[in-house]
């Protein structure tokens, strides 16, 4: 099952994909809360599921053909946004270090943000903007203090995430917060992949294109720390909502590794793929 939010950004419907059409949830049933989010929070996936099943059924006002509308983010208002460093074995490797004994994390505010096609303008002050693809998971259900074998049950699903990154600014504070948190840098959708439709999370081809040209392709079967124990590290110390996505981490072939470096420019164009999640486009634009 794929869950979208899509329309205008600030005002995106919780919606699911069926073949090319978008089912708009509340128009099927108006008892559903109004975002991705608090369905989850809400425990309502079930009634979801039940509108998936019956689309063909539903009368033509709840449906909305997918090339004539927005996706947003999946989940638009997570609480928080946890990302994972150093998390490929190929990108450990071009960066010549060892993968960490424990995950290396991070954070990325929800001001990050955008749907399939969307836009980041280059920050201000920013000459060194580099671009990462990642497998990201959703949390379905608060998960704190959750063991490494229960922990893929609280995951509502997968999604392509990018970590579009400020290096100039990320080399020169000790901190990560603002190379990590510009507007518009997470890039993220196009759809919320549910668990019974990726049987293995990792083991998925992963890649991205700018302007055409593959600059990063790997496999998620590359990460050292996978989606099971994830969840449990951090929910020893930070309870998970439902909602929260964390980011997985990014192989090799980022920007700032490649001889010559290369950084992204006004007009690049992104394209980042991960098989049975779908195709997730942006667009860099000049400085707002």
């Amino acid at each position: 099952m794929k869950l979208v939010s899509f329309g205008p950004k600030g005002l995106e419907k919780p919606g699911v994909v069926v073949d090319d059409v978008v089912i708009d949830l509340l128009a099927a049933d108006p008892s559903l809360p109004g975002s991705i989010r608090q369905i989850l929070a809400d425990d309502a996936l079930d009634v979801v599921r039940r509108i998936n099943a019956d689309a063909a059924s539903l009368p033509e006002e709840c449906k909305h053909a997918l090339r004539d509308v927005r996706l947003g983010p999946p989940v638009t208002d997570p609480s928080k946004i946890v990302c994972v460093g150093l998390n490929y074995r190929d990108h450990a490797e071009e960066q010549d270090r060892k993968v960490p004994d424990v995950p290396l994390l991070f954070g990325k505010g929800p001001n990050v943000l955008t749907g399939d096609g969307d836009s980041m303008p280059i920050p201000r002050g920013v000459a060194e903007l580099d671009y990462e693809i990642e497998l990201a998971f959703v949390m379905g259900r608060r998960a704190k203090h959750v063991s490494q074998e229960e922990a893929l049950g609280y995951v509502a699903g997968y999604s392509v995430f990018m970590d579009i990154t400020a290096r100039d600014l990320q080399r020169r504070e000790r901190q990560w917060l603002r190379a990590k948190s510009a507007d518009g840098s997470g890039p993220f959708g196009p759809y919320l992949v549910t668990p019974d439709d990726v049987p293995d999370a990792h083991s998925l081809d992963i890649s991205i294109d700018v302007n055409g040209e593959t600059l990063q392709a790997s496999n998620t079967g590359q990460m050292f720390f996978e989606t099971d124990f994830l969840v449990h590290f951090i929910s020893q110390t930070m309870t998970l909502e439902p909602g929260d996505v964390i980011a997985t981490g990014t192989p090799s072939g980022v920007g700032v590794f490649r001889h010559p470096p290369r950084y992204l420019q006004p007009g690049d164009q992104l394209v980042g793929r991960i098989q049975e999640l779908g195709t997730l486009n942006c667009t860099i634009a000049p400085q707002d």
